[in-house]
């Protein structure tokens, strides 16, 4: 099966306007920021301060790896992402989800709603909410980055990250089944990874998922290629042919 990644982002005033991807694996170290005070002018102060976190996405260590965000073109509250997750239980899986700015931010956090679904234990089985409190727990607006959120999402996924998870804290209490049955667990994250990666879910726009009727239509679309396309693509990239590429035998 062959994809391509494209995005309907065409720029704003409010964003850099280019996808960010990841070049590293390890949270950035902090910086300090001031907090945003005054509500007359706190819609205008959230826009800035959402602008500069993205813009930051293009610094080192900023954005994980195998991550890729972008602004909503029409609403730069709206941030759409997508997760290319590598190992663990959730090899192989394609996740996109979305982060909304509150219009206070960054005095509260964003809220994180899975797009695509996903057997999680901090992931409602019924919208797709995800639950930033385990890692946030007070968000404090001096210290926490999107990135750190990024970073968050990303490590929820990894076994040592899965291993500390509380009941309390899980949005999908069957999926708490980790602790008691790891092969039970094990094969429904599998699942999980199998349907993110079929065609219906990559390429159909109306295939139903957890929150696919919240706000606007996801911006991050995968187009089905033909085997022309993807040769033509892989050769503009300087890459080698699925039938040129080595054996791992």
């Amino acid at each position: 099966m062959f994809g391509a990644l494209t995005s309907s982002f065409s720029g704003s005033s409010s964003g850099s306007g280019l996808l960010s991807a990841s070049t590293a694996d390890d949270p950035p170290k902090k910086t300090p920021r001031k907090s945003s005070t005054g509500p007359p002018s706190l819609n205008t102060l959230s826009r800035v301060a959402i602008s500069l976190e993205y813009a930051s996405l293009r610094y080192q260590s900023h954005c994980p790896l195998g991550m890729y965000v972008i602004p909503f073109a029409d609403d730069p509250f709206i941030w759409d992402a997508v997760l290319f997750i590598h190992q663990g239980y959730y090899t192989d899986s394609i996740l996109r989800f979305r982060l909304t700015f509150p219009h206070n931010y960054p005095e509260r956090p964003p809220t994180v709603h899975f797009i695509t679904d996903v057997f999680h234990p901090l992931i409602s089985h019924q919208d797709g909410t995800f639950n930033l409190a385990p890692k946030f727990n007070p968000w404090r607006p001096n210290e926490h980055h999107v990135y750190d959120v990024l970073y968050c999402i990303k490590g929820s996924f990894k076994k040592h990250t899965l291993d500390q998870i509380k009941e309390n804290d899980c949005l999908n209490k069957e999926a708490f089944r980790y602790h008691d049955t790891t092969s039970s667990f094990a094969a429904l994250a599998t699942q999980s990874s199998m349907l993110s990666q079929t065609a219906s879910a990559l390429f159909d726009h109306d295939y139903p998922s957890m929150a696919n009727t919240k706000g606007p239509p996801h911006s991050l679309i995968f187009h089905e290629l033909t085997p022309e396309q993807s040769g033509a693509l892989r050769a503009h990239l300087g890459l080698q042919t699925w039938e040129d590429a080595p054996s791992s035998d």
